[in-house]
């Protein structure tokens, strides 16, 4: 399916969860001298405009980003992202996690993104031209790839779960992900939504994964009868002091609540 667009949903406050943890963990790899690989399955357009018509129409990010920066320090890696992009393309500009990569990433580390949306995908090389964009399925690519060099690495998991049958097939995925890639760490992200669509997604994936990293936070509904109550990530091999990060990231969703 490529009907699909983040732009209406940047800077909401499941990519406030997800993009502050995600910055997090790329510091903290890049904290050692030893190069990185970075992937990412459903990469987007990158560099996303909150003052834009689709933007606006949902109110997302005023109930979002905009609502909460103050919850981060300014030596933050999140907030470090969010004032780079603002310094170089405007005060409304909003980076989307391929972005956040080539931030917070060294030019000794290697980032391929795929994303299928034919204009997503040339929005996204245009916004990176140092990182390798691929315009095939994100699931396909991740399979072709790994494991990668360096072997070092993340990859995030970030489907629009439109495609209702990725909450049956994404297990199978990771299964596989993180057997060949047996020194990655692996990060899935997820919506909780109103119907539980995700329940038996993550009781699979819990069973094949008992090590890994639960962590979900819970906000209001961006708008009357919006169906996503919250945002989940599964994270596999979740590195030293994340368990921590998150904690006190969540203490500040339920406040919220």
């Amino acid at each position: 399916m490529l009907s699909y667009q983040h732009i209406y949903h940047a800077g909401n406050l499941a990519d406030v969860h997800k993009h502050s943890l995600l910055a997090w963990m790329l510091d903290y790899l890049t904290a050692k001298d030893k190069p990185v690989s970075y992937i990412e399955t459903h990469g987007g357009r990158a560099l996303y405009d909150l003052t834009a018509e689709e933007a606006l129409k949902t109110g997302e990010a005023a109930q979002g980003i905009n609502r909460v920066k103050h919850w981060f320090a300014p030596d933050h890696p999140y907030i470090k992202s969010l004032r780079q992009t603002t310094e170089q393309a405007g005060e409304n500009a909003y980076p989307g996690s391929p972005l956040i990569a080539t931030q917070r990433l060294r030019d000794t580390d290697t980032i391929t993104i795929a994303e299928l949306h034919p204009r997503e995908h040339n929005a996204l090389e245009l916004a990176l031209p140092s990182a390798t964009c691929r315009q095939v399925d994100g699931f396909d690519m991740a399979h072709s790839m790994l494991p990668p060099t360096p072997r070092r690495g993340l990859m995030l998991i970030d489907p629009s779960f439109e495609v209702k049958d990725d909450y049956g097939t994404i297990p199978a995925h990771i299964r596989k992900y993180a057997r060949a890639w047996n020194v990655g760490i692996i990060m899935l992200w997820y919506p909780i939504l109103t119907s539980s669509a995700h329940a038996n997604m993550l009781k699979t994936l819990a069973k094949d994964h008992p090590d890994a990293l639960r962590h979900e936070v819970r906000f209001p509904p961006a708008r009357p009868g919006h169906g996503m109550v919250g945002s989940g990530l599964f994270i596999i091999r979740p590195p030293f002091g994340l368990a921590a990060e998150a904690a006190k990231l969540k203490t500040r969703f339920d406040a919220l609540n």
